[in-house]
């Protein structure tokens, strides 16, 4: 028999068990949460209130998102980005219903297959050079809705920003919206970084959704300073059936939602979305200008968002991964994506620079 002493574990009370100053440029995901938005928190944390939405904070929350995505605005909050991706697809398609979107768009690479598997829906890809779909692009999939042997296109989804870090103009997506409705199919974006995209663009994020088109999107807020949580917002009502059945079919209802809800006001009630957002991309702006006048660097990608896209040494890009965290996007061709958070400091990323050029030069 073990000895149940030797199992215990070292500290069975809760104390900090990282190093803070620990900094790295994988994701945005690795940030933690932004002080005002832990104090929203707190605030709604006293007393009781209604579960599953029914809170005043939820309440609340959708006359916050109509002030950004238009009157008829509902938000829904869901746990994380693959559930309110896989949630606002649903409401979209019918069950032989079929999503375009960009080879290289999250729900494609990213989501471990959860459109298809959970969704019950088919992804039909497309290759882009800059993970932008176009009216053009999108009819070399958008075909045979008479067809019976083919997944009927209904949806055109896109991202803002895309996983390539590029960003539509409103225009872009006016004309892919004006397409896609023209052709009896819907829009869904994927807003996992609308705020970063906003910041660039220097517009409303009205500008590019509801104004432009857009029938429902996936927010992110995760990525932008919050513990945890996104919604599905519903631009257009007409749009979508049963969102409140598919959430909870989906598992991604929160029966303490307050707590997802009062994130979403603290960030979107004010401008600490844009805030964040724009001190992220400033942090890429600043990375890319550090990496540029290195010899064997190229960035591959515009910087248009929070990531940086690059192409550097093998040997380098491995013995950097040891001083600080980023990934391969393709490690074939030595292309790595680093990404800024709104915690990034300008001492991070000289830090940073500093250590790929020691790197470099010891090749």
């Amino acid at each position: 028999m073990a000895d149940p002493q030797a199992v215990k574990p070292a500290h069975t009370d809760a104390r900090r068990r990282h190093d803070p100053a620990l900094r790295g440029f994988a994701s945005d995901n690795y940030a933690g949460a932004h002080p005002e938005i832990l104090e929203a928190l707190a605030l709604a944390n006293e007393g009781h209130q209604i579960a599953y939405g029914e809170d005043v904070y939820t309440e609340h929350l959708q006359y916050v998102m109509r002030r950004h995505f238009g009157p008829h605005a509902e938000a829904f909050p869901v746990f994380n980005g693959t559930g309110a991706n896989v949630v606002a697809l649903q409401a979209l398609t019918d069950r032989w219903g079929a999503v375009v979107c960009a080879s290289t768009a999250h729900i494609n690479v990213d989501e471990g297959g959860a459109p298809e598997r959970m969704g019950g829906l088919k992804l039909l890809t497309i290759p882009t050079e800059d993970g932008k779909l176009t009216p053009e692009l999108i009819d070399r999939e958008a075909w045979g809705w008479d067809d019976e042997h083919r997944a009927m296109p209904q949806v055109v989804s896109i991202a803002q920003t895309t996983e390539l870090g590029t960003c539509y103009t409103p225009d872009e997506i006016r004309a892919i919206c004006e397409h896609a409705h023209e052709l009896g199919m819907k829009v869904h974006l994927d807003g996992a970084r609308i705020a970063n995209a906003a910041a660039t663009l220097n517009v409303p994020m009205r500008t590019f959704t509801n104004v432009a088109g857009v029938d429902v999107l996936s927010y992110g807020g995760t990525k932008n300073g919050m513990v945890f949580g996104e919604a599905v917002v519903v631009v257009n009502p007409d749009a979508v059936r049963a969102m409140k059945h598919l959430r909870k079919l989906s598992m991604q209802l929160a029966s303490k939602m307050r707590f997802v809800s009062v994130q979403l006001e603290a960030l979107l009630a004010g401008d600490l979305w844009l805030r964040n957002a724009r001190h992220a991309n400033a942090m890429a702006k600043r990375l890319e200008a550090g990496v540029r006048d290195v010899d064997g660097v190229e960035v591959v990608h515009a910087v248009q968002s929070n990531a940086v896209f690059a192409t550097l040494p093998h040997d380098v890009a491995e013995r950097l991964q040891k001083r600080y965290r980023f990934y391969f996007w393709d490690e074939a061709a030595g292309l790595v994506r680093w990404m800024c958070a709104f915690d990034t400091t300008e001492a991070d990323v000289d830090a940073f620079v500093t250590a790929l050029k020691e790197e470099m030069g010891r090749g």
